[in-house]
């Protein structure tokens, strides 16, 4: 039973940390004028842009915000690599 209440939180605490990244990521792609607006709505999460809204599930969702940031804001992985001067 113990182990079953620790499993319980763990995914609710993952489930919590997965709706922060999304809300995060939404709200990254509306300061950058890419979307109006973003939310749940009726177990899908509503992605509002100029013209049209998308509804996606929540783990789509969050690879259609992440490649939407990516297409004007690139990762810059060169912060991840040494000066070898």
């Amino acid at each position: 039973m113990d182990e079953d209440v620790r499993q319980q939180q763990v995914r609710v605490e993952l489930e919590g940390m997965f709706i922060n990244e999304l809300n995060s990521l939404g709200n990254q792609a509306c300061d950058l004028g890419l979307i109006v607006g973003h939310g749940y709505r009726a177990g899908q999460y509503e992605i509002l842009c100029r013209d049209q809204v998308v509804m996606l599930p929540p783990n789509q969702a969050l690879t259609y915000l992440r490649e939407l940031i990516e297409q004007v804001k690139p990762v810059d992985l060169s912060k991840d690599t040494k000066d070898t001067e």
